[in-house]
């Protein structure tokens, strides 16, 4: 985990609430679901990182600038604690990588000469498909 991750675990908030997962009859007494609580503010983010983010979180943000994870996946609090940070910590990861620019590429002319007769040949296909007059 990258420290900017490590942080952001560091400032989140855990609630626990009632699960409809696994569980058993287990499911009705204990509140082994998570949510976790993140003000995105808080971190600091550099603009461009922080609309990457927004983008990544999706509707897991909200108008506040919380994003706000669920994990309710497994049986126990712990494993379900474990898998919101580590889900929260990717995301974090995620918004953090640069994308690369794509370049534009250029076709040499040999490559535009084939492309401009197949062309040719295609039109030349589609006007003999008029109509034939006897």
């Amino acid at each position: 985990m990258s420290d900017l991750a490590n942080r952001a675990v560091a400032l989140s908030e855990e609630s626990f609430i009632a699960s409809s997962g696994p569980g058993g009859q287990n499911v009705n007494k204990v509140a082994t679901a998570v949510q976790l609580r993140l003000d995105v503010f808080a971190l600091r983010l550099s603009p461009p990182v922080f609309h990457r983010l927004k983008a990544l979180a999706g509707s897991r943000m909200n108008a506040r600038g919380e994003i706000v994870l669920t994990a309710r996946n497994y049986r126990t609090q712990e494993a379900n604690r474990q898998d919101a940070r580590e889900r929260l910590a990717r995301l974090i990861e995620q918004a953090q990588e640069e994308p690369r620019t794509r370049k534009k590429s250029r076709v040499n002319r040999v490559g535009k000469t084939k492309r401009l007769k197949g062309k040719k040949a295609r039109s030349q296909v589609k006007a003999n498909r008029g109509k034939v007059d006897w």
